[in-house]
């Protein structure tokens, strides 16, 4: 019972950290640069894949709701977004860092890395996968699959290796006073 209750708040806790990660932004056209990814990728870390994914899961949940607590408000009207995509992408990408670093008793830096760096992958395969569908095909405004890389994932490159230095770097430390706690 108590390892339920501590799943559940570890689970809401990150779903509200994603969400305050949803409002430190800078404003961009159609994806904002925010630090939700940030979030996605500790939960990931300390969650693992399925408690990770849960979290992603509720904080899409509760956004699509209605709550406004994606980056640029919320409602089911929000799967019209153009940006819809990487908040999908941010349940497959928390799965995915989890399914990596549970299978490692010890995570050593680059091992750390490589997941972060695949579970951005699959954020960015969701994201520009759906950002692409949206604009050609919901907005109607043509775009080529070069145009929807650079405004999807070019322009976030600095920011994307910045976020994932800061994770990885912090793990760590976060997993060990964990680990005291229990």
């Amino acid at each position: 019972m108590k390892n339920k209750i501590k799943n559940i708040i570890m689970v809401s806790l990150f779903a509200a950290l994603t969400a305050v990660g949803a409002f430190i932004k800078i404003p961009i056209p159609y994806v904002p640069l925010t630090l939700q990814t940030l979030m996605v990728m500790l939960a990931g870390l300390i969650l693992g894949s399925r408690l990770g994914a849960l979290s992603q899961i509720l904080y899409l949940t509760i956004g699509l709701i209605g709550l406004p607590i994606f980056a640029q408000g919320g409602g089911p009207g929000y799967v019209l977004q153009p940006s819809f995509g990487f908040l999908v992408g941010f349940i497959a990408g928390a799965y995915v860092i989890g399914k990596v670093v549970e299978r490692e008793r010890s995570l050593s830096f680059p091992r750390t890395l490589a997941a972060l760096l695949l579970g951005q992958a699959a954020i960015y395969l969701f994201g520009i996968s759906y950002l692409y569908f949206n604009l050609n095909y919901i907005i109607n405004k043509p775009i080529s699959l070069f145009t929807t890389l650079k405004i999807g994932f070019l322009v976030f490159i600095p920011g994307d290796i910045l976020k994932t230095l800061v994770a990885a770097s912090i793990m760590a430390p976060i997993r060990r006073r964990l680990t005291l706690i229990q």
